[in-house]
């Protein structure tokens, strides 16, 4: 394969690997290209920043006007991570020094306007985006994953939404994907930051191809030696599109059955408890939800499978760290947006993102878990404090718009 470089973004300063995104153009057959994209910040496991959305949006838009480019790929830097989530500790910073009232901090807004737009861009765009959804895929990244036409994970894939650990809620599309996870596992994925693997995605819509960690390079050779032609001369932008499609599907399918012949991938947990956890997402509520969860003993009367599995008892765990603002939050939202458009949601998600952020649970959860590390976050409310008429009130303030 060969790289073209001419036309990467600041004429050719995304190579440098100081870039928080590098752009690449490889050439393939009959003149065509492919896009690049590696997320460059291994350090931070490739975690999103305003900027690095920004200037992922503004390739995109060129490649899509590109006629000779047939398809998008997206990757993480190393092998640890494709995207860990939003730079949270630039939220928790610009929260730490804004004292503005009744508003969130600007880089709050210009992060959650940046990210949502890239999602719902990536959601509607033209060409084939494949992105590589190896190792850790949080959040942000999650964001990504979901809105990326051919999604592929490996067996080193941990994919989850644990924002309820930092006073946050599944967002960046968290609230559009999880209601399309079979039987209300998605509900429960996103109160307990339950971590998904590559089976779990396939099995949820989160996926589509599951290839080895270490197919890369050799995915991207089967993308070089597919015969993209067959897409050329096609009369409409719509059917265009649509050939391209196919031949991404059909390459990444016929690779996929090769890649996965020697590697061994863990069985779906979502599969496992798929029925248990149906019936404890539709127990009575989330104060009855609350009440099992919180008891050991009444999980192994609900289900004494689950106190048999590490997996149940990890997510457990991180439910009873979790806020129990942003858990009510996660359940309303749930409710809220069962009926929406991606649109919608987004337009929903950035006013309780921009709240939670303006509140101080946010920041409490991110001294906790990230700055100080101590592990011993002081929420504000308990989960019955949010469950009484005037916390259901304060609930409901979140979801409204900023002044």
């Amino acid at each position: 394969m060969q790289s073209n470089d001419k036309n990467s973004v600041a004429e050719g300063a995304a190579a440098a690997d100081s870039a928080e995104v590098l752009f690449e153009q490889i050439q393939i057959k009959q003149g065509l290209l492919i896009g690049l994209v590696t997320l460059n910040r291994e350090k931070s496991l490739n975690a999103l920043s305003t900027n690095m959305c920004q200037l992922i949006s503004s390739q995109l838009t060129e490649w899509e006007k590109a006629d000779n480019l047939v398809a998008v790929v997206i990757r993480g830097a190393g092998e640890r991570a494709l995207c860990a989530g939003g730079d949270i500790r630039q939220l928790y910073q610009a929260r730490q020094q804004w004292d503005g009232e009744g508003i969130a901090p600007p880089e709050a807004i210009d992060f959650f306007a940046s990210e949502y737009h890239l999602d719902t861009q990536m959601y509607e765009y033209h060409k084939p985006i494949i992105i590589w959804g190896s190792g850790i895929v949080m959040g942000g990244g999650m964001g990504i994953l979901s809105s990326s036409s051919h999604r592929i994970v490996t067996e080193t894939t941990r994919a989850a939404m644990p924002e309820v650990n930092i006073g946050l809620f599944p967002d960046a599309t968290g609230s559009w994907f999880l209601q399309r996870f079979p039987a209300k596992t998605g509900l429960f994925m996103g109160l307990t930051g339950a971590d998904a693997n590559a089976n779990d995605a396939l099995l949820c819509n989160l996926a589509d191809f599951k290839m080895s960690s270490q197919d890369f390079d050799a995915m991207l050779q089967s993308l070089y030696d597919a015969d993209w032609s067959e897409a050329l001369g096609q009369p409409t932008l719509n059917s265009l599109s649509s050939k391209l499609h196919q031949i991404a599907t059909k390459t990444l399918n016929q690779f996929s059955i090769e890649s996965t012949k020697n590697v061994e991938f863990a069985p779906s947990n979502i599969a496992k408890f798929m029925v248990p956890i149906q019936r404890l997402m539709n127990c009575g509520g989330l104060g009855k939800i609350d009440e099992i969860l919180q008891s050991d003993e009444n999980i192994q009367a609900f289900c004494p499978e689950f106190a048999d599995s590490a997996w149940f008892q990890a997510a457990v765990g991180n439910y009873r760290y979790g806020c129990p603002v942003t858990k009510a939050i996660t359940y309303e939202m749930y409710q809220r947006a069962h009926n929406l458009s991606l649109t919608e949601v987004m337009a929903l998600e950035t006013n309780v993102a921009l709240h939670c952020v303006n509140y101080p649970d946010f920041s409490e959860g991110v001294r906790a878990l990230l700055v100080d590390k101590d592990r011993n976050p002081q929420w504000g409310r308990t989960l019955a404090d949010c469950l009484d008429v005037e916390g259901q009130a304060y609930i409901h303030e979140n979801f409204e718009d900023l002044d």
